[in-house]
């Protein structure tokens, strides 16, 4: 419904801003104004000020200003006819009559939302019956304890396929309003009604009100095709405009400014018995546009939770993709991701409340995401190649429909475009070194002069790639010991560049670290490792290296973490080289071995004798240490 300017006019003139404002908001009067610290951000002076003559209240520490409605709606992320609605009542001012067609669309949402309630209220209460023991049990295995059970209202769906249809019709509830509520499956084609959540733990979804208006249903058998069933879209219930727990959210999100989006019921609430009561989820779907628009209601910056694995950052690239367009001045998404394998329970449960905050507290701003997005995986090593990877990343702001947004995006993406078009021009000339190497019938020497005044050191062998469990951890080990301690690339350059890596991105990170410890453009006699991450984020590499940073196993090698000792890191680093080292000469000799049984070439025999010297040399090496 639209209101008159004369009828918001009227609610302003009843109702002083200073007093909604001061309920959240310690006031003193100053003058005229009245001043506080801001709600928006910490600080110490205060930068917050109301003034109930003219009716507004401004910011001056974010900028951020409005009036009594504007207040609502950016502090308790009301819609605009909530706060009008809410604001009328406390100023006694009537709001205009509906039209009888608004009427009955009214009395026919409520008379849905009645029905929901009974429905949530029939299945709460058939959680603590016997049938649902198994229910119990997966919640109890979830370690969720009954305050928890209580607030998010969780229940149970009978396996009987006319339980709630049955519990309904006794209160004279029809099978059409059930139907239009998504709660029973009913068309011509099928000759009785069934309900539609069957041997389901239940989780009621609520409007902005906390009113319940869908459900989740999680099955706990196997057999069915759908793990997680949500209400279909009904009169009420649009899947694509609502986030899970929205209205629970609200107070704490403002409290905090900022709303964590999870993937999931079960996240949420693990993360809200765990004092994270600001979390969300979307449901079952990629976020949409209203969703995004909905969670800036919130905060100005939601963090979005991702699994730490391939399928979580293929997500993340989606969600990215989705809200770039939509961008607009102070807004925003980041990206948090789990270490590989865990989702928020699994990590609060191992590693405590803290885990996550500092998961979340590493978040990454959305233009990085969308940068690495575009580098992972993408060859540049032609002009053709770089040609349209350039043309790529300056289509990417062209989606922004903001002005101002676009054009910050543009400068930044074409400053990171020169900087990394500028890093593979090395990238190139190195690999025409290595087809020269090759065709020489030469394995190693590595064509450029080190930093360090190094002979030529050798190439990274590409003719083996081992695919051993340990040896693949032993690499991701020795790679994570050289992100958090660049130094020991200065002493160990040579052996390193040797080493044959099975996974491409970890063989790319190393490699970046090795050349970029060589050219020495980080002005430092040493390689720091601040420098090296700010390095790898410009060169898109930082989403591998954040792989290997939040790998929990990885972490508890003492020798491998940031603040170990030096001496105990270099003594754990030298044993990884050596047998990362061995293994990989081992996979180049049996290649070599292969290509030389198919092909006796002399080209062939010169390569597999290098292997074979190579290995003698570092056998003697390693009896000498």
């Amino acid at each position: 419904m639209r209101y008159s300017d004369q009828l918001l006019d009227e609610i302003r003139a009843r109702i002083r801003v200073s007093e909604v404002v001061g309920r959240k908001v310690g006031l003193k009067r100053k003058g005229r104004e009245f001043a506080g610290l801001s709600p928006f951000n910490k600080e110490k002076t205060p930068s917050f000020f109301v003034n109930d003559e003219k009716q507004f209240y401004h910011c001056f520490s974010s900028g951020k200003h409005g009036d009594i409605f504007g207040w609502l709606i950016e502090t308790e992320g009301l819609s605009f006819p909530e706060a009008v609605e809410r604001l009328a009542g406390e100023a006694g001012v009537e709001l205009p009559k509906a039209t009888p067609q608004d009427m009955e669309r009214e009395q026919k949402r409520a008379g849905l939302i009645d029905v929901m309630e009974m429905a949530d209220a029939f299945f709460r209460d058939q959680l603590k019956g016997g049938q649902a023991a198994q229910a119990r049990a997966y919640i109890e295995r979830r370690g969720l304890n009954a305050a928890t059970i209580a607030e998010f209202g969780m229940g149970y769906a009978p396996a009987d396929r006319q339980a709630l249809r049955g519990h309904l019709q006794a209160r004279n509830i029809t099978d059409a309003q059930m139907a239009e509520a998504g709660l029973v499956i009913h068309s011509e084609g099928i000759g009785e009604p069934y309900d539609r959540f069957r041997d389901r733990i239940m989780f009621p979804i609520g409007d902005a009100r906390g009113r319940t208006i869908a459900f989740g249903g999680r099955a706990l058998s196997a057999d069915v095709p759908a793990k997680y069933l949500n209400s279909p879209d009904t009169p009420l219930f649009h899947k694509g405009s609502i986030v899970y727990n929205f209205a629970r959210a609200r107070k704490p999100a403002f409290d905090a400014q900022a709303v964590l989006v999870a993937e999931g019921y079960m996240d949420v609430i693990a993360l809200a018995q765990a004092g994270l009561t600001h979390a969300v989820a979307p449901l079952g779907t990629a976020l949409t546009e209203d969703q995004i628009s909905l969670l800036w209601r919130l905060a100005p910056e939601p963090v979005l939770c991702f699994d730490g694995d391939r399928a979580g950052q293929a997500a993340a690239y989606r969600a990215a993709e989705r809200a770039l367009p939509v961008l607009k001045p102070g807004h925003s998404v980041r990206f948090a991701f789990l270490p590989d394998g865990k989702d928020p329970d699994d990590l609060i449960k191992t590693q405590g409340a803290d885990a996550m905050r500092d998961v979340i507290a590493q978040a990454r701003p959305l233009y990085k995401v969308v940068w690495e997005k575009e580098v992972t995986g993408r060859r540049i090593d032609t002009p053709e190649r770089r040609a349209e990877f350039q043309r790529t990343i300056r289509a990417l702001p062209r989606q922004i429909r903001d002005e101002a947004v676009r054009e910050h995006y543009a400068q930044m993406f074409e400053e990171q475009l020169q900087a990394y078009l500028g890093g593979a021009q090395g990238a190139l000339r190195r690999g025409n070194d290595r087809a020269a190497a090759r065709k020489n019938g030469s394995v190693g020497a590595r064509t450029r002069r080190s930093a360090f005044g190094a002979t030529p050191s050798l190439m990274r062998s590409s003719l083996g790639r081992g695919s051993a469990p340990a040896a693949s951890r032993a690499q991701e080990l020795l790679v994570l010991t050289v992100l958090n301690h660049p130094w020991l690339v200065a002493d160990h350059a040579e052996t390193l560049a040797g080493i044959s890596i099975a996974d491409p991105s970890l063989d790319s990170l190393l490699n970046e670290i090795i050349d970029v410890a060589a050219r020495g453009d980080h002005h430092e006699t040493v390689l720091e490792r601040a420098a090296l991450h700010t390095h790898l984020e410009t060169h898109g590499l930082s989403h591998v290296a954040h792989r290997l940073l939040s790998d929990t196993a990885l972490k508890t090698v003492t020798f491998s973490r940031g603040d170990a000792d030096p001496a105990v890191v270099a003594e754990g680093f030298e044993a990884t080289l050596k047998e990362c080292a061995a293994g990989g000469y081992a996979a180049d000799l049996a290649r070599a071995e292969a290509e030389f049984e198919v092909d006796p070439s002399e080209e062939n025999s010169a390569r597999l004798l290098e292997i074979k010297r190579l290995m003698l040399q570092q056998q003697s090496h390693d009896r000498a240490g």
